[in-house]
């Protein structure tokens, strides 16, 4: 699996608290050793994110991502529900 990440995704992780970046950073871990972990809670998006997945970082924080074939993963977003979604 390759992971990208936009550059909007990065300017947005910088922006997060030290603890929600290493709660990014572990929850990547766990999704390169399985995307399909139930604790990641990911699932595809509908409306203006047709396309989009969303994984869970913890109870707020979402990545979101969109796949390139099947083995790579480009995160583009990551922020509040609200902020995401809002």
């Amino acid at each position: 699996m390759i992971i990208q990440y936009l550059p909007r995704f990065k300017k947005q992780y910088a922006k997060l608290p030290a603890p929600y970046q290493r709660q990014f950073d572990e929850r990547i871990r766990l999704f390169v050793a399985d995307p399909t972990d139930p604790r990641l809670r990911v699932h595809p998006l509908k409306g203006k994110f047709a396309g989009y997945w969303s994984m869970n970082i913890n109870g707020d924080i979402r990545a979101l991502y969109i796949m390139q074939g099947d083995s790579i993963v480009i995160f583009a977003l990551v922020g509040t529900h609200g902020d995401l979604y809002g």
